[in-house]
């Protein structure tokens, strides 16, 4: 006998009450009962992990198809709610907002300290107060020389490799001036990944390796307790993990060489201050009290993570587009010259921004590119929320996603095709603008998004005004597709998209 009296062979029937128990609740008695969705997806999170596994990360295009067939307000998992109507975004994302992120999701990252996985919205507050200075447009406009340096270098490397014949690898080009420009920004040390021999392929394969991680620790929380073991112990388990830990401790050294300029009073006027400098300045009037360069290494490896992914998806995605359509082509290197007769101009970021088409371009580069593919969800507030007629109470998720945003017919016209057009017209504008999420909305908004507004101007700008005849290879629609690891990334074994001009060529 066991315990209270138990014997051994009344645990199976124990076991078998519970789980009765847990269906009949969760699909009769739950607080979400009444929302529509699949069953299966009401009654375990297995439901989310199976689509996050099968054929590559991609619950997200799951979502989507619940949402064709259950409508705007669909149960995903037993605690969460997806919603699809563009007009609930600002509902929920807006600066001020009582939507806090959600722990079960955020917790998963295993960043102890960043802006970006502080779920309480006034801790997150404090921790994005410094970021949003170095971020600022101003600190953009004085720092977009380094943008433009990149964006030559890239520039550069198709020339010389189509003088000789060769494509080049433009997929790991674009982002590895993403990062290029961020360690610069960031850092005042440079990766140079436009200088390594494979554009820091093994780099992005490793940083990308690491994701399905996300998936494992969300679905089984308990499992995090892996980020207490000792680091050499972690990299000795994953090559990717090793890598991040890695990038890790590079950002704590940089931390500790500007904490040492601070004390040494080696920063003035006239030194180019980094990230770092920022927090590691206290600022009493708004409650900052600097971090440990151990706490701020998350912060860091946050912003590097995210350069590469986005920003470096947006411009591959841009001039994959607009080589893949000679009108569109045509159309941009006309506006091109004409805003610069001189081919090696510097791109001025304020002239780029007023070209109609160039804007276009770029909006619809970073409608179809889906930097943050993911949903991101949010706890409902005290006092509980009401949506399309259904109502979710207090401490329950809702989430919205810009897969399902972007591709909304009724706001962006045949979604899936690159238009840059659609922009032009002022009266759609400002209804897309409601369904347009690239950056997310409210306090929670990318805080690097006049950065990738830079690169994408700048680099696109750079491209398409010394370049006219500018020649892809052919992907498949296998190779077009997106895995979700928050991020997306295009699987691992799909053809990169390679560039040549032919003007060039011997």
């Amino acid at each position: 006998m066991l315990g209270l009296g138990l014997g051994l062979e009344s645990y199976p029937s124990l076991i078998t009450s519970y789980i009765v128990y847990i269906v009949v609740y969760r699909l009769f008695f739950h607080p979400l009962a009444q929302i529509p969705g699949p069953r299966l997806a009401a009654l375990t999170f297995l439901y989310q992990t199976y689509h996050s596994f099968k054929d590559g990360s991609r619950f997200y295009k799951q979502v989507g198809l619940l949402h064709k067939k259950y409508g705007p307000v669909v149960r995903i998992t037993p605690n969460e709610v997806s919603l699809s109507d563009p007009e609930n975004y600002e509902t929920i994302y807006y600066v001020g907002s009582k939507y806090a992120k959600d722990p079960r999701y955020y917790d998963a990252f295993g960043m102890e300290y960043a802006s970006f996985t502080s779920c309480p919205n006034e801790l997150h507050r404090l921790r994005r107060g410094p970021l949003n200075r170095f971020f600022s447009r101003a600190m953009v406009l004085e720092l977009q020389s380094i943008v433009q340096e990149k964006a030559d270098k890239l520039c550069t490397l198709i020339a010389k490799n189509s003088k000789v014949g060769e494509m080049l690898d433009i997929h790991h080009g674009c982002r590895a001036v993403s990062i290029d420009v961020i360690t610069e920004y960031m850092f005042s040390k440079c990766y140079d990944l436009l200088d390594a021999p494979d554009l820091g392929t093994n780099f992005f394969e490793l940083v990308r390796g690491i994701g399905p991680a996300l998936w494992v620790f969300q679905q089984w929380p308990e499992l995090r307790i892996m980020n207490g073991l000792p680091p050499w112990m972690l990299k000795k388990m994953s090559p990717p993990l090793a890598q991040i830990l890695n990038l890790q401790e590079h950002a704590k050294q940089q931390i500790l060489v500007a904490k040492a300029d601070l004390v040494a009073g080696r920063v003035n006027n006239k030194t180019r201050t980094t990230i770092f400098h920022e927090l590691l300045t206290p600022n009493p009037e708004e409650g900052w009290v600097p971090p440990t360069p151990d706490q701020i290494k998350y912060e860091a490896y946050g912003i590097l993570a995210a350069a590469a992914d986005t920003t470096g998806n947006g411009l591959t995605t841009g001039v994959y587009e607009v080589i893949k359509n000679p009108k569109i082509y045509a159309k941009l290197t006309a506006e091109l010259k004409a805003a610069f007769p001189d081919p090696n101009a510097k791109m001025e970021l304020t002239v780029l921004e007023r070209l109609p088409y160039l804007t276009g371009v770029v909006n619809e580069s970073l409608r179809l590119s889906f930097g943050v593919i993911s949903r991101l969800p949010r706890i409902v507030p005290a006092g509980g929320a009401k949506f399309e007629g259904y109502t979710i109470p207090a401490g329950f998720t809702i989430s919205m996603s810009s897969w399902v945003l972007h591709r909304n017919e009724d706001y962006f016209p045949q979604a899936q095709k690159f238009i840059p057009e659609r922009w032009a017209l002022t009266s759609d504008k400002q209804k897309m603008w409601k369904a347009f999420v690239p950056f997310g909305k409210g306090s929670r908004m990318c805080v690097g998004m006049p950065l990738a507004f830079c690169e994408m101007y700048v680099t696109l700008g750079s491209i398409f005004r010394r370049f006219e005849h500018l020649k892809g290879n052919e992907l498949s629609e296998y190779d077009l597709l997106y895995d979700d690891f928050f991020a997306s990334h295009r699987p691992m074994d799909a053809v990169k998209f390679h560039v040549i001009e032919q003007d060039l060529k011997e």
